[in-house]
């Protein structure tokens, strides 16, 4: 199956559309069988689940970023950074490794242990 992230406005992915690989047997044809089906001239961009391409799976209000041609997530915290390779938002610092559950604290700017 090959899958399209529909565009809007700032280039953010209004939605993901699958189109069948007998179909979609480039991106052009994929998006032109898109435009036709929904009668529209939409802007898509064809997107790959295990991210071999594009750096990540679009989803809903993810970013196609034009010149790395990637598509980038909402950023989750305003203190985390974009890391340029990958395309992913990262923690000014390492979540702990020892096997218990965390979550981001943007007020203190730290992870801190989940509590039920």
């Amino acid at each position: 199956m090959a899958y399209f992230a529909k565009l809007g406005a700032d280039n953010i992915v209004i939605e993901v559309h699958p189109v069948h690989n007998d179909t979609a047997t480039s991106e052009q044809v994929g998006i032109d069988f898109l435009n036709n089906l929904l009668g529209t001239n939409d802007v898509w961009k064809q997107t790959f689940k295990d991210g071999s391409q594009r750096k990540n799976y679009a989803g809903k209000g993810y970013t196609y970023d034009e010149t790395k041609d990637a598509f980038i997530p909402p950023k989750p915290f305003n203190s985390w950074t974009l890391n340029e390779d990958t395309c992913i938002w990262e923690a000014p610092s390492a979540k702990p490794d020892d096997g218990k559950r965390y979550e981001w604290n943007e007020e203190t700017i730290s992870w801190i242990e989940y509590q039920k």
